[in-house]
């Protein structure tokens, strides 16, 4: 036996499958509306079926599963609005941010690490990869949020940002088609200028522009203005 091996427990466990089935989720890799079938994760897994379900329980608290009495876990489907919903929370979320950032003592810092993620996304774009044009993008919105200190806004963000994904991963088209990249770069140059300025009205203002831009260009893709219970994947 090595000495400086230790067992690992069931809560690393848990957190390890968690984590890795929320990437599933971000990436479409499970795709929306998927049952989750215990026996089969847990061969994949190649653990036992407590571990994988305390992971499991942990994605539904996060709203990324949903529970069906007598059927199981499934991956949530994204109705039209929740859109909406993501990104007015989104909006909320990043303003608060927004505003701690700006009154900050580092702003030059934080203004530097943005920076670094519009250059990742010109580089994407030179490259013509739209999938690292995308997540540059939202890698940008991360580090803004980080750059608050709030573990509350990061906690908060998790969520939202997985579902932003996957919503980009099943609409990728219509979030980059009629968007130039020049466009899209631009305007977090403009916020990264007023998070350097310490320009907190026109900070907060460009922020809610951002997203608001976002719905617009998601929505004709995705039946946002539809009736019923059309769902994002159908139209993609």
């Amino acid at each position: 036996m090595i000495a400086d091996i230790e067992p690992v427990n069931r809560e690393s466990t848990a957190a390890i499958i968690a984590r890795q089935l929320r990437e599933a989720i971000m990436n479409g890799a499970l795709q929306p509306g998927t049952q989750l079938g215990e026996a089969d994760l847990a061969a994949q897994f190649q653990v036992s079926r407590g571990p994988l379900r305390e992971a499991m329980q942990r994605l539904v608290s996060e709203g990324l599963l949903r529970s069906e009495r007598h059927r199981g876990l499934f991956v949530i489907d994204l109705e039209p609005g929740d859109v909406q919903d993501i990104y007015a929370a989104r909006t909320a979320v990043e303003r608060a941010a927004a505003t701690l950032v700006v009154r900050s003592t580092d702003r030059d810092e934080v203004a530097a690490t943005l920076d670094d993620a519009v250059k990742a996304m010109a580089e994407a774009d030179e490259e013509g990869n739209a999938t690292a044009l995308s997540e540059a993008d939202l890698r940008f919105h991360e580090a803004l949020i980080e750059a608050s200190g709030s573990p509350r806004l990061r906690r908060m963000a998790r969520t939202l940002m997985i579902e932003t994904r996957m919503c980009l991963s099943a609409l990728q088209r219509t979030y980059t088609g009629g968007y130039g990249a020049d466009e899209r770069i631009a305007e977090h140059r403009a916020i990264i200028d007023a998070v350097r300025t310490g320009d907190e009205p026109r900070l907060l203002r460009l922020i809610e522009e951002h997203m608001a831009d976002a719905v617009h260009r998601l929505a004709p893709g995705t039946g946002l203005h539809a009736d019923g219970d059309e769902r994002i994947g159908d139209s993609a």
